[in-house]
């Protein structure tokens, strides 16, 4: 379980308690010939009570490290743990029951289904676990999200940015150990985008959550505490206290596409 001392591990803050790892993760796609190395033996932590963004090329991996941090998808080598949980080699049950109790979920997609009311696709995943939420916790994050005046719309009712919103805050409700966020802004003009982005940067702040993000828009990832850079399938890179800016310029080292 320990790091060779030729190894690097990213994402390590001092003094800041980790709320998920991964020691030599490594995701292969087919066989032999036709092998794709997804991940190449990344070693990661992801510091608690902080906002990490992801980025990299297309196909550098950002996104099947996402997944297999949070469980939705498997290893080829490796480990992975939440806190001290171990994840990897998990039977299907109990990932499923972990995601559902310790992990929260925003997608490109917003996911959310047209017949339920905002309330109730923000509630859907404690409903369908037979979990009451926690009242003042709900409230808090409604607030926080500024939905309070449209919980009784449905999603075709709302907004992109107001659907994006409710996504958010049923990722939020069940007050996870950790929120997995791949391109949330990705379907959203730039100003509803803006609007989510703070909103999740409230969520570390405030509610004192532990979000990770993948993005490749260098504006979304100036809004995290800590910056991520994978390419071919490792991590090569880190940056602290973001802006646009700086996550521009480094991006302009290793994909082609920020060079112009």
């Amino acid at each position: 379980m320990s790091t060779p001392t030729t190894a690097r591990t990213y994402g390590l803050a001092s003094e800041v308690p980790v709320a998920a790892r991964a020691r030599g993760l490594t995701k292969a796609y087919g066989s032999g010939e036709t092998t794709v190395l997804a991940l190449d033996s990344v070693d990661v932590d992801i510091a608690r009570g902080r906002f990490t963004a992801v980025m990299g090329p297309s196909g550098s991996g950002k996104s099947t490290l996402m997944h297999c941090l949070a469980g939705l998808d498997t290893v080829s080598a490796g480990q992975v743990w939440l806190d001290e949980t171990e994840i990897t080699g998990m039977r299907d049950r109990e990932l499923t029951r972990l995601r559902r109790d310790r992990i929260g979920f925003m997608f490109q997609a917003f996911n959310l289904l047209p017949t339920l009311t905002a309330a109730e696709n923000i509630t859907l995943p404690m409903d369908i676990a037979g979990r009451k939420p926690d009242q003042k916790w709900l409230d808090q994050v409604i607030d926080t999200l500024g939905l309070r005046d449209r919980l009784k719309h449905r999603p075709a009712q709302l907004s992109g940015g107001q659907q994006q919103r409710v996504a958010c805050a049923r990722a939020l409700a069940s007050r996870p150990e950790l929120i997995f966020a791949d391109e949330p802004t990705g379907n959203l003009d730039s100003r509803a985008g803006a609007e989510v982005l703070s909103f999740l940067r409230d969520a570390v702040d405030q509610l004192d959550q532990t979000v990770v993000m993948v993005t490749h828009d260098p504006g979304a990832a100036g809004h995290s505490d800590l910056v991520l850079f994978l390419a071919d399938g490792r991590i090569v890179d880190e940056m602290a206290e973001p802006t646009a800016d700086l996550v521009l310029e480094r991006m302009k080292r290793f994909d082609p596409a920020h060079k112009s």
